[in-house]
């Protein structure tokens, strides 16, 4: 039932139906933790049959993995940038709103039982990132300061949204800044 080739189609019913089903779990997400989510609540409010999820994704978890995958691009495109930024605090500002704005999904990717492979994800699509880049003279090589960064950054997002009472983001913006960008960006 499950169709793999529909992970890379560019059919637009297809992609039409993917986006509903992801859509349908981030709804569901802003209200309730994805260990409470069946199969049936996801169909029901992406609005598509019960069996349709099945040719689409094997498995529930499946579809936070490829909503993860679109997640961890978003983080990383805000991450990078901190390196080449005049004003690091801004942009640390910048990405760690976005964490909260979107802080359901985010607990879930960062705490949850998938951790390990999001984090394992985030440095993948890092080194990408990183290969895509001009090389400069930073006093630390770019590929391994985009690999500290990042990963410091996920780490200090994972620490902040573990917490039942967590630090405004004005806070959590300035310890990524000083703990994770500023020792690598700035000799």
């Amino acid at each position: 039932m499950y169709r793999p080739d529909f992970s890379a189609a560019t059919d637009l019913r297809v992609l039409q139906t993917r986006k509903a089903l992801c859509d349908g779990l981030l709804d569901l997400l802003k209200s309730r933790a994805f260990d409470e989510i069946s199969i049936r609540e996801i169909v029901a409010a992406a609005g598509v049959g019960y069996n349709t999820f099945f040719r689409h994704y094997p498995d529930k978890e499946s579809i936070l993995h490829a909503i993860a995958a679109g997640e961890i691009r978003q983080l990383v495109s805000l991450s990078v940038p901190v390196l080449d930024a005049k004003d690091t605090l801004a942009a640390c500002f910048a990405l760690c709103s976005y964490v909260a704005e979107n802080r359901k999904l985010w607990t879930t990717l960062l705490t949850g039982g998938a951790a390990g492979a999001l984090r394992e994800e985030f440095v993948r699509v890092s080194r990408e990132v990183c290969e895509s880049r001009p090389r400069g003279k930073d006093w630390v090589p770019l590929d391994i300061a985009i690999i500290l960064v990042t990963s410091g950054i996920f780490e200090v997002l994972a620490w902040w949204l573990g917490h039942q009472d967590p630090l405004p983001v004005e806070r959590v913006a300035l310890l990524c800044q000083q703990l994770v960008v500023s020792p690598v960006i700035e000799p």
